[in-house]
């Protein structure tokens, strides 16, 4: 199933237009392997959306609500989550190297068993998330809590 096919370059070049975005309503629907890679869906709704599976490689999706979602062994590779809220969503063997995940909210997410490493966390509560010791210990260090900066 394929839900957008991809634009010309990469979706991340102009971060601040997204008037061709297509905003995506998938709240408590199965999109278990779907293929959603390249696209622009900015503002899109995936609460308690079952991913599992599914290819979002180099898409934009920012400012998208992914509150309690299924995205077990999801592709998440070189896209934009800026502002993404994905508070209890379950995010087990994700792949989410090369991506940004600016100020995203993740109290609560399952971040076991990812391999993020690469990623970038700035500005985001990746310490309120379920994550593995070796990625807790590598994120640290990289995009501490702002209270553990100071020193």
């Amino acid at each position: 199933m394929v839900m957008s096919g991809g634009g010309q370059g990469d979706p991340r070049d102009d971060p601040d237009t997204h008037e061709d975005a297509e905003v995506i309503d998938a709240s408590y629907q199965n999109h278990k392997g779907a293929i959603f890679r390249g696209g622009r869906h900015s503002g899109s709704n995936f609460k308690r959306a079952i991913l599992d599976g599914a290819d979002l490689t180099g898409a934009d999706f920012t400012k998208c609500d992914f509150r309690k979602a299924s995205m077990i062994g999801a592709d998440l590779m070189k896209s934009a989550f800026d502002g993404s809220d994905f508070r209890g969503a379950d995010l087990k063997k994700a792949r989410l190297n090369l991506s940004n995940f600016r100020n995203c909210r993740l109290q609560g997410a399952d971040l076991r068993g990812i391999r993020g490493k690469y990623a970038i966390w700035q500005d985001s509560d990746w310490w309120n998330a379920i994550i593995d010791d070796d990625l807790r210990k590598a994120l640290a260090k990289k995009w501490p809590r702002p209270q553990d900066s100071s020193s």
